[in-house]
């Protein structure tokens, strides 16, 4: 049986194609266009390389909705930082699931995160940003989702 296998892409390493798809569909997703010619023109694409690649091309953000996503973050054991890291998420709307910590050790402990996001209030870019941006956060990335 042959499985489908998901990565996650920076977009600025996707060929352009890819990311004019992934626009067509937005603009088609909101409205901004009516037919997938009207989108395929305003994006400067063909509607065969539309068609070619639409199941294909899925932006991460649109993939958060209903989804549980993984996320490791290595924090400095310091008193209050899981705590502060935890609010990140519940002030997101995120529901953690399950959370996952090692033993500190160098002053640092590894915490893993599972959190259903699709009622999240707040946008997965800047919830991740604000984790990033957080005191005691050394690393923080997506695993899976």
């Amino acid at each position: 049986m042959n499985q489908k296998k998901f990565y996650i892409v920076s977009a600025e390493a996707l060929p352009e194609i890819f990311i004019k798809v992934a626009e067509a569909k937005r603009m088609l997703q909101v409205g901004e266009a009516a037919t997938v010619g009207e989108a395929a023109r305003k994006t400067g694409i063909s509607r065969s390389a539309f068609y070619k690649y639409k199941d294909a091309v899925q932006p991460f953000q649109d993939m958060k909705a209903g989804h549980i996503i993984t996320f490791y973050a290595l924090l400095k054991d310091n008193p209050g930082v899981l705590s502060s890291y935890l609010s990140i998420f519940a002030n997101s709307g995120a529901n953690i699931l399950t959370i996952n910590q090692t033993i500190p050790t160098n002053g640092c402990a590894g915490v893993t995160i599972s959190a259903e996001t699709s009622e999240m209030s707040e946008d997965l870019d800047a919830m991740i940003a604000r984790v990033g941006a957080a005191d005691g956060v050394l690393k923080f990335e997506i695993l899976a989702g």
